[in-house]
């Protein structure tokens, strides 16, 4: 049995809270977190990085002080963290958590991040269209023999049953690793557990969201995300890095390097995000099992919401809230 299987015996019911950016997944989680003596695993890909705080609306240090939050500041923002090491670090906190006897709440926005917890790796994750593009660049200026001199080294199991001008199957190999960080045999072999989950997706009507991401993005730039960003530049880290080429971060740098005008960069900020929240909408309504709650109503009477639910279903409570 690998150790990875080994890390799925014996996990008990978790909670998790998903759904876009800016629907209020995090305000609500504290709430919930607090009420029935949880802690929070942050599913988000850009949170995991240091000193990136303003921009990946990170709960603050005195949230945090109020209850744990596990995977977030865990890498550098030019180290690798691929989606398969993320379900490495959430399993290892899970049984921590779970070891001393507190509910787990899985809290974030990051699709496949939850896709590759709860279901493993069974099913290869949908096609990203900015990596996809990128590998036919690569294709038409290096040869697609590059390419498949590549998959030979990383993942040689598929290469041997893949044939060298099968563009199409060599292409979406690559791009299933550059995504996850595993080969993509290992994806259409393994045969993880599924994790025993009660999921919550929060939603809204689409005028309020996108007049939430417009404000929460103006409250970024009010809270100095423009130092944030400034920051890290100086720090000598690459705009090509996967974590700057972030929402905000791109579009901040941009203007720093004299592309785009400050108003300009923030208004493709807050189209892009929107556009985001779109996307992250249908990756979401594919999760089997999701109950689906429309947070409009705010953070906190969503909150006794999902509680009341969770107590209906047996689960733990410590006593806090109502």
């Amino acid at each position: 049995m690998s150790s990875e299987r080994r890390q799925e015996v014996g996990i008990r019911q978790l909670y998790v809270i998903l759904g876009p950016t800016a629907v209020g997944k995090t305000a609500v989680g504290l709430r919930v977190a607090e009420r029935i003596g949880a802690e929070i695993i942050s599913a988000d890909s850009a949170a995991v990085y240091r000193g990136m705080d303003i921009g990946t609306a990170k709960p603050t240090p005195e949230e945090r002080a109020r209850v744990p939050v596990h995977l977030i500041d865990v890498a550098e923002p030019d180290e690798p963290f691929t989606a398969a090491k993320f379900r490495e670090l959430a399993l290892q906190a899970i049984h921590d958590i779970q070891a001393r006897g507190k509910p787990v709440l899985i809290v974030g926005g990051t699709g496949l991040y939850l896709r590759v917890l709860l279901h493993g790796f069974r099913l290869a994750p949908p096609s990203d269209p900015e990596l996809r593009r990128y590998l036919q660049q690569q294709a038409q200026q290096q040869g697609l023999h590059t390419l498949y001199e590549r998959l030979k080294q990383i993942d040689p199991q598929a290469a041997a049953r893949i044939h060298p001008n099968d563009a199409m199957r060599i292409l979406r190999a690559l791009e299933v690793y550059g995504m996850t960080g595993k080969p993509i045999s290992e994806w259409q072999s393994r045969a993880e557990s599924e994790l025993p989950a009660l999921k919550f997706g929060l939603t809204m009507p689409r005028p309020l969201l996108y007049r939430r991401i417009n404000e929460r993005v103006d409250q970024m730039m009010a809270q100095g995300f423009l130092q944030e960003v400034q920051n890290l530049l100086s720090k000598g880290y690459n705009r090509e890095l996967p974590a700057l080429k972030g929402l905000g971060y791109r579009h901040l740098i941009a203007y720093l390097m004299g592309e785009v005008e400050l108003d300009e960069a923030v208004r493709l900020w807050k189209r892009d995000t929107r556009r985001f929240a779109k996307r992250q909408m249908t990756w979401f309504r594919r999760e089997p099992g999701v109950i689906w709650l429309d947070a409009s109503a705010g953070a906190e009477a969503t909150a006794q919401t999902i509680v009341q639910m969770i107590m209906e279903q047996g689960g733990q409570h410590n006593g806090k809230g109502d």
